[in-house]
């Protein structure tokens, strides 16, 4: 018998760490005045393609909310070129996806295609914002599909608080006060003639922005463009007034009552300021202590220390910007917890409030913060979507093409001191407005007992 004998290699070496940064765009204009923002990554071999549209939802007519939304999900049924099945069909044969929403500052389309397949794709795409059919029998399957989410929407406990919070923040003049995609009652108003008359009023070339990431090595992307995109027309860009946002975050709570529910869903919100302010860096460093993760304060004392969830979130989110730099974000906390517990809970997010004002964030926990925010960046943006999307939403909010980039240098600056200011200035504990969706007979003596304003119960 011989003795065995193992070579061990040399134990691999770590390199040095390459510098990142957000990738920067270039733009160009076509000729019918879309304005385009291209970047090339190499190896992404998907390449992402987002439309921005002049389409928000306050230019949506009186009655018809929702109108939007119908017109970005039919933009795909049909063109003058293809029938809804068969533009369908021709996409799956691109191995293309394409998909198309509608919020507060516009509607967003969205492709996905492999980068041998540009041009095949971009032309479908074309066709459904240059020509789309707007059959009569794909807009009624439309808009009889959006009604039967409605209900599933008001059954769902994170849904129907977000749908309360809008109604109580803003005046009821206000479309952020209504259903982003429409109620019963404005979406059964909705026909073909409604969708085409939104479309020929708010979606035009000048006032649109495409932004095109991916690895585009060997693509003459100029001639693909002007092919496509470029052969989509329509009227002047018109300067359109962007309503200023208001809303009254008076501390308080309202109780929608579900009976018998087991759980209690919080949102705790109010509305701060918009990627535009100085203090919005500060603000998503000192939200992410607060609760952004799940060694965040809020989770530390109300999941790992007292049981009452499995996990509670902070968090800002741009409802809209202006180009004259002016906009709103909303300022949340939300979670869900067992109906015994939503007294005991809320007290507890209070204390740790408080406790934040009085003594501050500490270095440590500025310091995680700012490794996860910035370190995990470059994993982030794999993929040319997430790239596009970034893009489009700096493109949306009205924000230099650097925007990002220089977000991530000052969150790497950004002190404990300035953090923690800008946390407490996000949530005042004398200025939330609190949406409980629960038992209300279970938890509104214990809230009303806890002084954090008035309390009101309504219907579930």
């Amino acid at each position: 018998m011989t003795d065995a004998t193992m070579t061990f290699h040399p134990q691999p070496q770590g390199g040095i760490a390459k510098p990142w940064a957000f990738p920067a765009p270039e733009r160009a204009t076509l000729p019918n005045g879309l304005t385009v923002l291209h970047c090339h990554r190499p190896g992404q071999q998907v390449v992402a393609v987002d439309i921005n549209l002049d389409a928000p939802l306050d230019a949506e007519p009186e009655g018809l909310d929702g109108v939007a939304t119908i017109m970005a999900r039919a933009l795909s049924e049909g063109t003058d070129k293809h029938t809804a099945e068969e533009f369908a069909a021709e996409l799956e044969r691109c191995g293309a996806t394409l998909d198309a929403h509608a919020d507060h500052p516009g509607v967003r389309v969205s492709l996905e295609v492999p980068a041998s397949r540009l041009a095949k794709a971009l032309g479908l795409l074309a066709d459904a914002l240059r020509a789309p059919a707007f059959p009569d029998g794909e807009v009624e399957r439309l808009v009889a599909n959006r009604l039967d989410e409605i209900p599933h929407e008001q059954a769902n406990p994170a849904r129907r608080a977000a749908k309360e919070l809008s109604k109580e923040l803003f005046p009821a003049s206000s479309r952020m006060s209504r259903p982003r995609q429409g109620t019963e009652e404005t979406v059964a108003r909705i026909d073909a003639a409604a969708v085409r008359a939104f479309y020929e009023a708010h979606v035009r070339p000048a006032t649109a922005t495409a932004v095109v990431v991916g690895d585009l090595a060997g693509t003459d992307l100029a001639a693909v463009l002007g092919d496509t995109l470029g052969a989509w027309t329509g009227g002047p860009a018109e300067l359109r007034p962007v309503p200023p946002v208001t809303a009254d975050d008076t501390g308080r709570v309202v109780i929608v009552d579900r009976p018998g529910a087991v759980q209690t869903q919080l949102l705790i919100g109010r509305i701060g300021p918009d990627r535009h302010d100085r203090v919005w860096s500060a603000q998503v460093l000192g939200i992410y202590c607060l609760g952004g993760t799940l060694t965040s304060r809020l989770d530390r004392v109300l999941r790992e220390e007292k049981g009452y969830t499995y996990g509670v979130r902070a968090f800002g989110q741009v409802l809209r910007s202006g180009p004259d730099g002016t906009g709103a974000s909303l300022l949340a906390i939300s979670g869900s917890v067992d109906t015994a517990s939503t007294g005991p809970a809320l007290d507890d997010a209070w204390k740790v409030l408080r406790t934040l004002a009085a003594e501050g964030l500490t270095d440590a926990e500025r310091d995680v913060a700012v490794q996860n925010l910035v370190g995990v960046a470059p994993l982030k943006y794999e993929t040319a979507a997430a790239v596009a999307g970034t893009l489009a939403d700096q493109v949306e909010q009205h924000l230099p093409d650097d925007y990002q980039a220089q977000l991530y240098a000052r969150l790497a600056e950004t002190g404990t001191v300035e953090a923690t200011a800008a946390a407490v200035s996000a949530f005042p504990v004398d200025r939330l407005v609190t949406v409980l969706v629960g038992d209300a007979s279970q938890i509104e003596e214990p809230v009303r007992a806890l002084g954090i304003g008035e309390v009101k119960v309504v219907g579930g």
